[in-house]
């Protein structure tokens, strides 16, 4: 699938076209005209974060080079795609996250500015991390520490703090805040394992481990660590068994708390 990852999403997009010919100029120019998904991003990205400070056009190849030029990033954005369409039910194609998700597209724009500071590049990275907070909603540090397969639902006003590390196969849905403590210094933020799912409007403060394939509720306030597969709800949030509440009869996207 990944090795054809490119074509699929072209194929996709000249189906688009012909279902809406008013869109041809658009999708043409953002997709069909472009060499890879890198480069159809490069472009997509800068068609939404242009300003008074970068025109659209030298966001398009500032992106685009930081995409040739940083390790892995590719695979990255690649897996992100994949990741989506397999965990979104309301994701139908590989062109959506592409074309219109800003969760997507809010997590592309980190990936570029977390290489531009990797890079010591702190300045661009920071104008890049604030027009993506301004556009799209989403607030996440450069320094981060973001693996390549992460879903980021919907994205509105979900922030991502500096010493945040999130692995691989984790969904992050609106609202959601990694944040520090406001006392601490250093590593402060929490760390995300694989394959975790952080629902709506939770809040996880400090350095501390979301285990793998754990579930947070929605509206949740998570002070310390959570087993692996483990489902926690509630302010502050406590294991579900705990509080004899049924897996069969709870949805986990709402606290029900």
């Amino acid at each position: 699938m990944k090795g054809n990852l490119w074509i699929d999403v072209q194929n996709e997009v000249q189906l688009r076209i012909e279902a809406e010919p008013s869109l041809n100029s658009f999708l043409t120019n953002l997709v069909l005209n472009q060499e890879s998904i890198t480069s159809s991003l490069a472009a997509i990205i800068a068609s939404k974060l242009h300003s008074d400070a970068l025109s659209a056009l030298d966001i398009k190849h500032f992106i685009n080079d930081v995409f040739n030029e940083c390790e892995n990033i590719k695979q990255e954005l690649e897996d992100d795609l994949i990741f989506f369409k397999d965990n979104d039910p309301a994701c139908k194609y590989f062109s959506t996250p592409l074309l219109f998700y800003k969760g997507y597209l809010g997590l592309a724009t980190y990936r570029a500015a977390n290489c531009l500071w990797k890079n010591d590049r702190h300045t661009m990275a920071l104008f890049f991390q604030n027009r993506a907070s301004e556009v799209f909603g989403i607030d996440i540090h450069p320094a981060a520490k973001i693996a390549g397969g992460v879903m980021i639902d919907h994205g509105t006003g979900v922030v991502i703090g500096e010493t945040s590390v999130i692995e691989s196969k984790v969904s992050i849905f609106q609202g959601v805040t990694l944040g520090g403590r406001g006392y601490e210094t250093g590593k402060r933020h929490p760390n995300i394992k694989k394959g975790a799912t952080i629902f709506a409007s939770s809040t996880i403060l400090g350095d501390i481990t979301i285990g793998e394939k754990a579930i947070v509720a929605a509206g949740s306030l998570v002070l310390k660590d959570v087993k692996k597969e483990t489902t926690v709800a509630g302010i502050p949030a406590k294991e579900v068994n705990k509080l004899n509440i049924s897996h069969k009869s709870w949805d986990p996207g709402d606290s029900g708390l």
